[in-house]
């Protein structure tokens, strides 16, 4: 298992963006967390199998109806702590 951190900017808050992350990631078996940002862009944390995230990183450069996704920063990394589940944070 591998975990990704994505950094996505564009039009990403207050566009179901995270419910779609979400919506997504627990269709494809993932787990993590996604976050909106103070300078506008969302984070993602999802943990998986590589293929599962390399398919996710396409959902996430897609994005809700509404969003209008300019950019997908990814960061491949170990699993530091595992998660149960796929949440949004709000914080």
């Amino acid at each position: 298992m591998l975990e990704i951190q994505c950094i996505i900017n564009g039009k990403v808050q207050g566009v179901a963006y995270r419910t779609y992350v979400q919506d997504s990631a627990t269709a494809l078996g993932l787990v993590g967390y996604t976050r909106n940002l103070p300078d506008g862009t969302v984070e993602v944390v999802a943990q998986g199998d590589p293929s599962t995230l390399k398919e996710f990183i396409e959902h996430l450069h897609e994005g809700s109806l509404t969003a209008v996704v300019e950019g997908v920063a990814v960061e491949w990394r170990t699993v530091r702590k595992e998660l149960d589940d796929f949440s949004i944070r709000h914080n």
